[in-house]
């Protein structure tokens, strides 16, 4: 059985004044703030860690990235039991598409909340099995045998188009009015060893702090906060959000 070493920091960054993102760590919710867990597979059958980084005028992003991880942690407690690999997927693309049409129909509803979305990453851990899953440019990396790679592709006109000058233009995220969206999702259950690193980040991370750089610190064993800090150092011009999973035997 494997035991995951869990941080995770939320940052509001340098340059905005509020923070957007939002981490869950099984039942915790993380805003502004750095935690610690431990988390024993051989003691549970299910739990989440995911992260989003929300969009939207007002407060409209925190409150998408919110009800997403809300959502998400209610869904998963409530899931049926013994579902295959191929079931939970489906099922979890199900919910995928409920959550967009409900944070599209709020921004609707609520001239205040109009437009908001959020982008989406997590992996799932469900009855001795894990998957990843994102939606938009936050990322997942592992981090096994001193490389860094990333493991999620972004949904954004840099990816699409291979050049840098669409920083921060999204082709899928949930909700932000788009009628649309679809959810990566795999399971990777043959490949997680004890020894690897998983990170999930914003893109207050990734926009700040080149892979190689990030490599270099997680060589070093630097975890959540450091890499929130490295960030923050580099000019923080973003909400910096970083959660980040070691697995151990």
């Amino acid at each position: 059985m494997k035991l995951l070493m869990i941080s995770a920091s939320s940052q509001m960054g340098l340059v905005r004044d509020n923070n957007e993102d939002m981490i869950l760590v099984r039942n915790k919710f993380v805003r502004d703030e750095t935690i610690q867990s431990t988390v024993d597979t051989a003691v549970l059958d299910r739990c989440a860690f995911a992260l989003c980084d929300g969009m939207g005028g007002h407060n409209a992003g925190e409150v998408a990235s919110e009800e997403v991880l809300a959502s998400l942690n209610f869904f998963i407690g409530d899931m049926p039991e013994k579902l295959s690999s191929e079931t939970f997927q489906d099922t979890m693309v199900e919910w995928f598409q409920s959550v967009h049409a409900s944070i599209n129909s709020r921004g609707k509803d609520d001239e205040t909340l109009r437009g908001m979305g959020t982008t989406f990453v997590a992996i799932i851990f469900y009855e001795k099995k894990y998957f990843w899953m994102s939606c938009g440019d936050s990322r997942l990396y592992r981090f096994r045998d001193g490389v860094l790679e990333q493991i999620s592709i972004d949904h954004s006109l840099n990816e699409l188009t291979g050049k840098k000058k669409h920083s921060n233009v999204l082709t899928n995220c949930i909700g932000a009015g788009c009628v649309t969206a679809y959810l990566d999702i795999n399971d990777i259950t043959d490949d997680v060893r004890p020894g690897d690193t998983y990170v999930m980040c914003s893109d207050g991370l990734s926009d700040m702090v080149d892979d190689h750089h990030m490599g270099q610190l997680l060589s070093v064993g630097c975890e959540a906060p450091e890499l929130c800090h490295a960030a923050i150092d580099a000019g923080g011009y973003d909400n910096v959000s970083v959660l980040v999973i070691k697995v151990k035997r």
